[in-house]
């Protein structure tokens, strides 16, 4: 069997696949998320902990010996380790947002659009170069005590195999790396003032990096690979391989990502293009901060259970009685398809006759008309495939198919697992069927007449956004 594991920001996942690409079985267990003041940080021990015990569970009760394993996880924020692999401290999560008063000067200053020009990333606060040098001035210390600052899954492929701290093009692409030469740019290093700690970012291994594990979670010797990440991993596992496709992830991020072999970067600064193990081709990539975490966030404030938002969604209509939501609730602001540090959420046309299903579809609606803006500006052409756990919503899928006025692929189960798996097999010369691998559970059609409704809505939703993005600085 092949093994795919992805270790996601809140929860780690592992699953079995077997050669035609059917899922066998799925272990997962939650992870925290520290959050206070801004500050969002995971505990890098217990995330291991939780790797190596979903492994155990996917194996134990099974004598079919694992004939590929592949690796990937949540991107960016800073994840510094000692020269064995061990944290010096907590993780700074993508989602943290300490460093935001850094990228106010940045971008104020114009450091932040020449670092777009050189690298094709917009940085936001939870992104390795704010926050190495929000640590460099806050915590330098930390700095000293740490050998390397590796992203999510390096950590866990240097603790599974005991390799050489690296890392791959796709994470390294956020926010040092020239999409051309495919290494490291030192003059944007300099600009944000880390020279100094040039030595701990970590080699790019390009291709992917390989090796065999020590014996925790998967049997000793087990071939393994290590990424993309997850964001160009769910692309893979769900066969956004073609120009102009797309891939729309509907997750705890609500990642827009579109096929590309047009590097471009005289545009507006805002997302990043991610580079993939083949040269010459990326993924533009529009990773706005929030997706399922403002719904989320929205059944938690009204006491509404995840199985109660279908019929809730069709107990109100199109346009939820005029409540509207803007849906950017992270603490540390928007960074695509626009950066706003400061951007908050926003809810407007509730009254006294507002019901819970009217909020609940209006965040779903904010939320599609994002994903729309971010769509439209990663400038998909092609097919648009669904991924994420929102696809568990039948009813939330059919919005989205009406707000986007577009038909959905939907990819259901293990995506970013999958595409590791396809990625570890590419790496390793195995022969493996893609196209049954990628194969969509189902295609959900646009309505008309909800279509020609939301386009109206949408062109509401960005006069509303400028409004609020004026606001906000």
């Amino acid at each position: 069997m092949y093994i795919g594991i992805d270790v996601g920001t809140s929860t780690v996942k592992a699953a079995a696949f077997d050669p035609s690409g059917r899922q066998l079985a799925v272990a997962a267990r939650p992870v925290e998320l520290s959050m206070r003041g801004g500050f969002v940080e995971q505990d890098m021990d217990e995330v291991y902990a939780a790797v190596v015990a979903v492994l155990d569970e996917l194996t134990a009760d099974t004598a079919e010996p694992v004939e590929l394993a592949g690796l990937t996880g949540q991107g960016d924020g800073v994840w510094l380790v000692d020269a064995e692999g061990r944290p010096v401290r907590a993780a700074a999560s993508w989602m943290d947002g300490r460093a935001h008063e850094l990228l106010d000067r940045w971008l104020a200053d114009g450091t932040f659009e020449t670092v777009f020009r050189r690298t094709g990333s917009a940085m936001f606060p939870g992104c390795p170069g704010p926050l190495l040098a929000w640590f460099e001035a806050h915590e330098p210390k930390t700095l000293d005590a740490a050998r390397r600052a590796l992203y999510c899954k390096d950590m866990v492929f240097q603790r599974l195999t005991g390799a050489r701290a690296a890392t791959d093009v796709s994470d390294a692409s956020m926010p040092f790396l020239d999409p051309r030469t495919r290494s490291y740019d030192n003059g944007v290093v300099e600009l944000l003032g880390l020279t100094r700690r040039r030595g701990l970012l970590a080699p790019v291994s390009d291709p992917v990096a390989t090796a065999e594990t020590r014996g925790e979670g998967l049997p000793a010797g087990t071939r393994i690979a290590n990424g993309p990440y997850d964001l160009p991993a769910c692309a893979l596992g769900a066969g956004v391989t073609e120009p102009g496709d797309g891939l729309l992830i509907v997750g705890t991020c609500l990642a827009s990502l579109v096929a590309t072999t047009d590097l471009d970067l005289s545009g507006e600064p805002a997302g990043l293009y991610i580079s993939l193990d083949r040269p010459g081709h990326w993924l533009r990539a529009m990773p706005a901060m929030v997706g399922t975490a403002a719904l989320d966030w929205v059944l938690s404030t009204t006491g509404v259970r995840h199985e109660e938002v279908d019929a809730l969604l069709a107990a109100t209509p199109a346009g939820a009685n005029g409540v509207r939501v803007l849906p950017y609730f992270a603490p540390s602001g928007e960074r695509a398809p626009f950066v706003e540090p400061r951007l908050r959420a926003e809810l407007t046309g509730v009254s006294l006759e507002s019901t819970p299903a009217d909020l609940i579809r209006a965040t779903c609606e904010g939320i599609g008309y994002a994903a729309r803006h971010c769509l439209e500006a990663a400038g998909l052409t092609g097919s648009l495939a669904v991924c994420g756990g929102g696809t568990r919503s039948s009813a939330w899928m059919r919005l989205l198919a009406d707000v986007l006025g577009r038909p959905l692929r939907v990819v259901e189960g293990e995506v970013g697992a999958r595409g590791a798996v396809l990625a570890a097999a590419e790496r390793y010369g195995v022969a493996l069927d893609a196209g049954a691998w990628t194969r969509p559970t189902e295609v959900v059609e646009p309505d008309a007449v909800r279509a020609a409704y939301y386009a109206k809505g949408f062109e509401d939703h960005l006069a509303r956004l400028t409004a609020a993005r004026h606001r906000s600085r």
